[in-house]
């Protein structure tokens, strides 16, 4: 296999980070991968707003607990059982990730561009040994008035993700099993 085949297949969702900053040159190219996805009459639907100061972290963390614990009632209980050890951590939210990226989009091709990007992002993070998630817990907080003028959210935007990206807390996690998907040939 080649490289590219190998980092789709070890890429991994990441639960827990060093609190180390990620540098902003590495950032960059990440973000610069998200963006060289295609998408729909080359609008490039998306814009991105990076989060790496701690305090605008943490009041965003602060704002989504409420947002998310109401959410979270409405799931199902074997959803909610293997959400217990995260719950009880500082960060249920962003899982202590130094960064996080909210992927920003508006436009008739937004919802199939905009996750484009955000997958791009994670594979790209991947060859730096940058660990990523996507988390869709993390956009709740967009339902706080205050979160979204803090993120310079505009009307009729959405927002995809947001991608969490730093070093992962005792190296990346392995593979999970998964079972053979159904594939009909003709």
């Amino acid at each position: 296999m080649n490289q590219t085949m190998d980092t789709i297949l070890n890429r991994r969702s990441v639960h827990g980070f060093d609190p180390n900053p990620v540098p902003r040159d590495i950032l960059d190219q990440i973000i610069q991968r998200g963006s060289a996805g295609p998408s729909g009459a080359n609008n490039r639907a998306w814009r991105y707003v990076v989060v790496t100061d701690p305090k605008l972290r943490k009041k965003l963390i602060t704002q989504s607990i409420p947002l998310y614990k109401k959410w979270l009632e409405g799931m199902p209980a074997k959803f909610k059982e293997m959400r217990v050890e995260i719950d009880t951590t500082a960060d249920p939210i962003y899982y202590g990730a130094p960064t996080i990226i909210f992927v920003i989009g508006k436009g008739f091709t937004a919802d199939m561009d905009c996750p484009i990007a955000c997958q791009n992002m994670m594979l790209a993070a991947r060859s730096p040994g940058i660990g990523s998630c996507w988390v869709h817990i993390g956009q709740l907080v967009i339902g706080d008035p205050e979160a979204r003028l803090s993120l310079e959210i505009g009307e009729g935007e959405k927002v995809f993700g947001p991608i969490i990206l730093g070093y992962p807390k005792g190296g990346f996690p392995g593979p999970k099993e998964k079972s053979p998907l159904p594939v009909k040939w003709f």
